[in-house]
């Protein structure tokens, strides 16, 4: 009886119930529901050390624990994101029934700068994939040119379609079968989503598989995946974003710059600057909410401001009495 009541007290059961929901109605994924019980849990010991619950707690808790967590020198987006946890958790006690008001309606979320991400230019992009190409004119038979030919593919993919990279290198190895003009991604909380493959992706993929398939008939197994490696698991992440670096050198450009997901970035805002709407843009990338696909409106008011300055006739004459 005691240790039920210690549950209902701490929050533990509340907690379980909200965790519950995420996995069964939102089909929220395992990393997200660690990462909610994560701040949860360091939010109800807050509460239970200052002798509060999850249904007692009140704004004044609320400032009490960012307050806390700015001391730690937590930066303002980790304290925006547990924030975000908790607003999430006691919404869902409100509509339960479980409280009859939420504390975090008085509390604003931590101030954030705008980050803008981080991407490279066309020209950049194109040297990147022409280096990559070369590479595979270059290379010798064997591992070197499978591995040349499979980076390449993965990098023409990749900038084509704007995967994820968990997306891209767990692409099966029959993606292509059904349509070899557009992927089939089933994305996060298992949405799917049609991304087109242009002429050029097609054919490096088609090289690509050539290439595996060469190494199948020499008896070195049949893999299931579109970029398998030696280990006949799928191309992990960590070694794709180092051949990215190495490409880059190559490629005379910084490493730091190059990452799968600066490619996914420049994806976006390159569609953006030639005139594709956010609402397309978001679907192609994959993203539940278009707020997330916002982050790119800097591309569309760059643009915009080129326009103005190119086109208004009050623009041309402004410029002309500068010159």
């Amino acid at each position: 009886m005691a240790a039920a009541k210690r549950s209902r007290d701490d929050g533990t059961s509340e907690l379980a119930l909200f965790l519950d929901m995420l996995s069964a109605e939102r089909g929220a994924a395992a990393h997200t529901i660690e990462a909610y019980t994560r701040d949860l849990s360091e939010f109800l010991a807050f509460l239970a050390g200052k002798g509060g619950t999850a249904t007692t707690a009140s704004p004044d808790h609320l400032r009490a624990h960012l307050a806390g967590l700015a001391r730690k020198g937590l930066a303002p987006t980790s304290r925006a994101r547990k924030l975000s946890s908790i607003r999430q958790f006691f919404r869902f006690l409100l509509a339960e029934g479980m409280r009859d008001d939420d504390p975090c309606s008085a509390i604003d979320s931590p101030r954030l700068g705008r980050p803008l991400p981080k991407i490279l230019s066309l020209a950049e992009v194109e040297t990147l994939l022409e280096t990559a190409k070369e590479a595979t004119e270059r290379a010798a038979d064997g591992s070197a040119k499978r591995r040349a030919l499979r980076l390449y593919a993965a990098l023409e993919t990749l900038y084509a379609t704007g995967l994820r990279v968990s997306e891209l290198i767990a692409l099966p190895r029959n993606v292509l079968v059904a349509d070899d003009r557009a992927l089939t991604i089933k994305g996060k909380g298992g949405r799917e989503r049609l991304v087109p493959l242009n002429e050029t992706a097609r054919q490096a993929l088609l090289a690509h598989l050539a290439a595996v398939a060469a190494d199948e008939v020499e008896g070195k197994g049949v893999s299931p995946w579109l970029f398998p490696s030696t280990a006949g698991q799928h191309l992990t992440r960590q070694r794709f974003g180092q051949e990215l670096k190495n490409l880059a050198l190559a490629a005379e450009i910084e490493p730091a710059r190059v990452s799968p997901h600066v490619l996914r970035h420049a994806f976006a805002s390159h569609l953006l600057e030639r005139g594709a709407d956010l609402r397309t843009v978001q679907q192609l990338l994959g993203h539940a909410d278009i707020s997330t696909t916002q982050i790119y409106t800097h591309v569309i008011e760059e643009r915009l401001r080129r326009l103005v300055e190119e086109h208004h006739p009050l623009a041309q004459a402004h410029l002309t009495k500068r010159s």
